[in-house]
């Protein structure tokens, strides 16, 4: 089998391609590899496709290497390819996909990670889009596109990129009129919202247990919707949502809307913001669908499932 590694050198706080290349030549002996470099947002997906194309019939394994949106181009290229899988090696700023199994570590070692073992895992379809991770609005869309703006900075970005946009989102982002519908019920029918989730793994915004009883193989999204509450109240909640405790705390019982579902509708106004992954799209109406068991993703040896 062909290992491909794509490297996107816009992802997280530098480019990780020296770092890949180094572990890769590590490995020694006839492993089979080969590395591409992104030069533009969806690159990956058309480079899979083209080399699924023009190497028919031949098995290989995409290694998306950047962040949770390289993932998911990855993961959009590899969709209906019957002779690949994928992986990733964690190189963005939240890495948020990958802490479903346990975190970066076990990904970012190369010897265990090419001989993983494959498993089947749903996706999330957003129109023409793929997302591997979440869907997610409202308060998280305000603090997406703030990360987008600051990630390279030297003191706001990098790790403290997710500080810095929930510093932004606290002045601006604090209420969102939309509707929400989750196989065909609706959640908030006064069309106002703090933020929601549509989740096929775990984390968001590198250490928010946003969706603590996600599975990514069972064929559904967990739907998490909090109604709008005070900055007050916001920073008193903020502790439990991280923690991923939020589903059992009292305090969140009248403020959370929470379901599991197969597809979602947004409806709200022109320019909506929508995050995929950590990547940003924009529109007035959006349809979130599960595909189950859409690819095959390779698990590093020693990673361990974190709703095991």
């Amino acid at each position: 089998m062909k290992h491909v590694f794509i490297i996107n050198p816009a992802a997280g706080a530098s480019d990780c391609e020296k770092k890949v290349r180094s572990e890769l030549n590590a490995l020694g002996g006839d492993f089979p590899y080969e590395c591409y470099r992104t030069t533009a947002k969806e690159d990956a997906t058309l480079f899979v496709r083209r080399w699924c194309t023009s190497h028919p019939g031949e098995r290989v394994r995409f290694y998306a290497c950047g962040g949770d949106g390289t993932i998911g181009e990855v993961a959009a290229g590899v969709l209906g390819m019957q002779q690949a899988s994928m992986s990733c090696y964690p190189a963005g700023s939240g890495n948020d996909y990958v802490k479903y199994y346990g975190g970066k570590e076990h990904f970012q070692d190369l010897r265990a990670l090419v001989h993983g073992e494959e498993r089947k895992i749903d996706l999330l379809q957003v129109g023409t889009r793929i997302a591997v991770n979440a869907v997610h609005f409202g308060f998280d869309s305000v603090v997406a596109s703030t990360m987008d703006r600051v990630r390279r900075m030297h003191v706001l970005g990098g790790r403290h990129a997710y500080v810095t946009g929930v510093a932004h989102a606290l002045l601006t982002g604090m209420r969102t009129v939309c509707r929400v519908t989750a196989d065909g019920e609706d959640l908030n029918p006064d069309g106002r919202l703090l933020l929601c989730t549509l989740a096929n793994g775990t984390h968001v915004g590198g250490s928010y247990r946003c969706a603590p009883r996600s599975w990514n193989d069972d064929g559904y999204m967990e739907v998490c919707l909090v109604r709008p509450v005070s900055r007050l109240t916001f920073l008193r909640l903020k502790g439990a949502y991280r923690e991923g405790s939020h589903l059992e705390d009292a305090r969140f019982t009248d403020r959370i809307v929470y379901r599991r579902a197969r597809k979602a509708l947004i409806s709200a106004g022109p320019g909506f913001r929508l995050c995929l992954d950590g990547e940003l799209a924009y529109g007035d109406t959006f349809s979130v669908e599960v595909l189950p068991g859409a690819v095959s993703f390779a698990v590093p040896q020693g990673a361990v499932c974190a709703q095991s």
